[in-house]
């Protein structure tokens, strides 16, 4: 049977990789969250290391970052003049 080297909800590679892709190098140059197009970067971004859940997990730290998901009438990357 296979034993895992660390157990659930110790910090390891997940809490290095969010801090890098908020707060961090990538967060700040790479991204630059809470301008236009910042969902954008952060998915063409990670999409090579997470495949197809690349758009779910960017979604999810532009929501920790700027306080609103992206498509959100609130969100400042919004184009104007689009209605849902």
């Amino acid at each position: 049977m296979a034993t895992r080297s660390r157990s659930r909800g110790t910090p390891g590679n997940a809490a290095t990789l969010r801090a890098y892709w908020t707060a961090g190098q990538g967060g700040t140059a790479e991204i630059r969250w809470n301008t236009p197009g910042d969902h954008t970067r952060c998915t063409r971004q990670l999409r090579k290391y997470l495949g197809p859940r690349a758009a779910a997990y960017c979604a999810r730290l532009h929501r920790d970052m700027t306080g609103v998901w992206p498509g959100d009438r609130r969100n400042i990357g919004r184009r104007p003049g689009r209605r849902r």
